[in-house]
């Protein structure tokens, strides 16, 4: 009896080892069990963004669309001074790079992936105490990098500022920056959007 005991024991340690690993590779974290988005909290200063990727300048345009996010939601107030908020908004820009994606038969390249890799935390001011925090968030957005490869009937290139005139006006190297230009604004707006969606659900 003692030997099942001790082997129903040693399973069940293993079953919490393994939760933990797996709970804790997700990404976002709570500041606590069952935690909602503090009702006190209702004023929000946004940092400037730390960038340890290559790309600088890209941490204010994420910041910029994020602050208009926040506006546009209007569950918290952006403030613009640190003593006016409730809580502060902080991120680390760990990464933001371009990649090759695909190729044609000549080597062209066909569609690139622009990758953003990030982190975030909610802090109160008063008392300091970290509400929320999400490490190692990752978004990513591709754009065309040749003529060939625009689908100029695509929801992407509908809402951008290109034109099927455009298209064959432009250089490949003219159309593709211009392209990365678009996907990269896509990219931080859907920074934006997710991370609201994920803060104010605290998760």
């Amino acid at each position: 009896m003692s030997k099942i005991q001790n082997r129903k024991s040693k399973i069940q340690n293993w079953a919490v080892v393994i939760f933990l690993l797996w709970g804790g590779g997700c990404g976002y974290q709570f500041s606590s069990k069952g935690a909602e988005f503090p009702k006190d909290v209702k004023t929000v200063f946004v940092e400037t963004f730390a960038n340890r990727s290559r790309d600088m300048g890209f941490e204010s345009e994420i910041a910029s669309a994020l602050k208009s996010e926040l506006r546009q939601r209007g569950e918290l107030r952006v403030v613009d001074r640190l003593e006016q908020a409730d809580a502060i908004l902080s991120g680390v820009v760990r990464s933001f790079d371009s990649r090759v994606l695909s190729v044609n038969r000549e080597d062209e390249v066909l569609q690139f992936e622009m990758v953003l890799v990030i982190d975030m935390s909610l802090r109160r001011r008063v008392p300091d105490e970290l509400l929320w925090r999400t490490q190692g968030a990752r978004l990513s957005e591709l754009h065309s990098g040749s003529r060939g490869a625009v689908v100029t009937s695509s929801s992407d290139f509908k809402t951008g500022t290109l034109n099927p005139g455009d298209v064959r006006q432009f250089t490949d190297i003219q159309l593709t920056e211009t392209l990365r230009q678009e996907a990269r604004e896509r990219l931080a707006e859907k920074f934006a959007r997710e991370l609201h969606q994920r803060l104010m659900e605290m998760f």
